[in-house]
């Protein structure tokens, strides 16, 4: 395709530490354990307020979805076009090599072939080469009586089975409600639901649709869902990161 983003972003300096000094074997653990983990403060307060007034910027997007339209709950979210605001570039770009090799040992442990590049303009190449072309960072804007259903955000058959959301406002003091949900399904079991503890700048880290668990006799595959609670008050802005590109 020759998209220019395929290029290296550069990455603000205060940023790169923040993502070198994340725990990643702790993160790695917790994606194994539970399907989920939590990196505090990936974003300041300002940068998450920078992010935030991007929403009713009128250039930058390329397309918007009001869910109460689609059944997808309440609220509306906005996907990006490229090229990406640098910040989400550099973040989406440098955060996923963190991920590839949890990504590809749970896709080995899961019986798939699939295995991902360590370098995310490589995977992206995949995904165009496969006509997903489309960028799949996202913003959402949620106000009071707003909530989003339960889902999984493929897009197409190129999936990476890990992604991100930051949370842009803070709990308790610019909304009420809107809790981070996920629900896991274990064959013949009942749903486990899970309640993500965020605070602004933190970023949930989080399977797509499925990760492997080791049972008795082996790995199995269990599926997980995402979704955000009624609002009760105030405004909750969130800031997606896919790493897979859409049809």
């Amino acid at each position: 395709m020759g998209i220019p983003i395929l290029s290296k972003p550069t990455l603000d300096l205060s940023v790169a530490a923040r993502i070198d000094a994340i725990d990643w074997a702790r993160i790695h653990a917790e994606l194994d354990a539970q399907g989920w983990a939590v990196a505090p403060g990936l974003l300041t307060g300002a940068e998450a307020d920078v992010m935030t007034g991007l929403y009713h910027q009128p250039a930058g997007f390329r397309s918007q979805v009001i869910m109460a339209r689609h059944g997808f709950g309440r609220g509306e979210y906005k996907y990006f076009s490229y090229p990406l605001p640098p910040l989400i570039q550099s973040l989406r770009s440098s955060v996923y090599p963190r991920l590839a090799p949890i990504a590809n040992r749970w896709y080995e442990r899961m019986g798939q072939a699939v295995r991902f590049p360590s370098d995310h303009a490589a995977f992206l190449e995949r995904c165009h080469a496969a006509g997903q072309t489309r960028p799949t960072p996202l913003l959402l804007e949620y106000a009071a009586g707003d909530y989003n259903c339960l889902h999984r955000d493929l897009y197409g058959d190129l999936v990476f089975p890990i992604q991100m959301a930051i949370l842009l406002d803070q709990p308790g003091q610019d909304f009420d409600g809107g809790e981070f949900v996920m629900t896991e399904q274990r064959p013949r079991m009942q749903t486990r639901p899970m309640v993500l503890p965020l605070q602004k700048g933190d970023a949930a880290i989080f399977a797509v649709n499925g990760r492997p668990m080791k049972g008795v006799r082996g790995d199995y595959q269990v599926k997980l869902n995402h979704g955000v609670s009624k609002l009760h008050a105030g405004k909750r802005h969130t800031l997606g990161i896919i790493f897979h590109d859409a049809v």
